[in-house]
């Protein structure tokens, strides 16, 4: 039997959607409306008279590749790395594990997962190795990045029979730590250093960002940060900006 009183007015269902909309992204909003819409039609499947609300839910538009990466500023990523004084616990940890964020363009995944077989050092190379996929891809290793990985090891790992490079400080030293560590280590380090960032994510846009500036191509930026499909780097061309900078255009009415 139809219950049309428990369904809201055209108006109340609309200023629902517009306070739940103005807080959240547009492809979290996407998630929201398609509830909605999906709510709707159930109550009209169960006898409502619910159509004339469907019209109402429109999907917000979310264009691909419209949002524009956040990056640090150099400045912002020195404070970043010198935000680790020497009473900080397991302070070397943090400090490898966020140079290679910066340095690699590591996901927090991929950071735990590293083994001190994945390291050669005659060679100053590091292998990334994905599980799903079972590929490899061989990076090079910054001298800086090998550097604090190598102070962390002769001075601050426990002894242990693990081959992960980033192991526990407390009992059991014999199980990595999770990508939940690596993400709090670089949230300090930023509330330290007095940034208002919490991502972990941002510091694989600053390295794109910093690869183009010097010179570098998306193909290149897409081999670094290990991307399949080259598209999925397009997004970085945005904060290319010694590129853009040569295609622009005057603004009009602007003197020479």
């Amino acid at each position: 039997m139809a219950n049309d009183d428990r369904l809201p007015t055209s108006d109340q269902l609309r200023q629902f959607l517009r306070q739940e909309l103005s807080r959240v992204s547009a492809a979290s909003a996407g998630v929201t409306t398609t509830a909605v819409r999906s709510y709707l039609r159930f109550r009209t499947f169960e006898g409502d008279r619910a159509e004339h609300l469907l019209p109402i839910v429109a999907s917000p538009a979310n264009w691909r590749l419209a949002s524009q990466p956040q990056t640090l500023t150099p400045s912002e990523v020195q404070r970043l790395l010198d935000a680790f004084p020497p009473s900080l616990p397991s302070r070397l940890r943090c400090y490898a594990m966020v140079r290679c964020l910066v340095d690699l363009g590591l996901r927090s995944s991929e950071v735990v997962a590293l083994e001190l077989d994945h390291i050669d050092w005659a060679a100053g190379t590091v292998r990334i190795c994905k599980a799903k996929s079972r590929r490899a891809d061989v990076l090079p290793l910054p001298q800086a990045t090998g550097a604090a990985i190598a102070e962390y090891i002769r001075f601050e790992r426990p002894q242990t029979s693990s081959r992960r490079v980033f192991i526990r400080h407390v009992a059991p030293v014999e199980v990595p730590v999770a990508a939940g560590i690596v993400r709090r280590a670089v949230r300090e380090a930023y509330q330290r250093a007095g940034l208002p960032y919490t991502r972990v994510h941002i510091l694989r846009h600053t390295l794109a960002g910093r690869l183009l500036n010097t010179g570098g191509t998306l193909k290149e930026v897409a081999d670094v940060l290990r991307h399949r499909e080259l598209d999925t780097s397009l997004i970085y061309a945005k904060i290319d900006f010694t590129r853009l900078g040569a295609v622009a255009m005057p603004w009009p009415g602007r003197r020479s």
